[in-house]
């Protein structure tokens, strides 16, 4: 079953996503970057959606990196899931790495199509 992790500090939207995900998928969520990188190292998932602004030492845009830079990952898809809505922030995170950056308040719908489309 294909990996997918959701990193929010909200959570709330980490049980949107997995409601919204459903059974397609092995879940696995993480409420800050320190344990989302301690997440990805030990289960290596497909997917990540990672949200932006979160507590402790790393933000999303720094685990961003650090995922895309790790050799290990290739082919890890993430995509950030935030309420930065200015265009600057959605063209850092490309250039960071992203392969999709949604805006909160966003559509569930949109964003499991992503998915699906992704790891077909």
């Amino acid at each position: 079953m294909i990996k997918v992790l959701i990193v929010d500090d909200h959570s709330d939207i980490r049980r949107l996503l997995s409601i919204t995900l459903g059974k397609d998928y092995a879940l696995l969520e993480a409420e800050n970057g320190a344990s989302a990188l301690d997440m990805v190292r030990r289960h290596r998932p497909k997917v990540v959606l990672l949200d932006v602004m979160m507590p402790g030492e790393l933000d999303g845009l720094q685990v961003l990196e650090k995922i895309k830079s790790d050799p290990l990952n290739q082919g890890t898809l993430v995509a950030m899931v935030t309420a930065r809505g200015q265009v600057a922030d959605g063209g850092e995170a490309r250039q960071r790495g992203a392969d999709a950056y949604f805006i909160k308040p966003f559509s569930p719908l949109e964003l499991v199509a992503w998915v699906r489309e992704k790891v077909k």
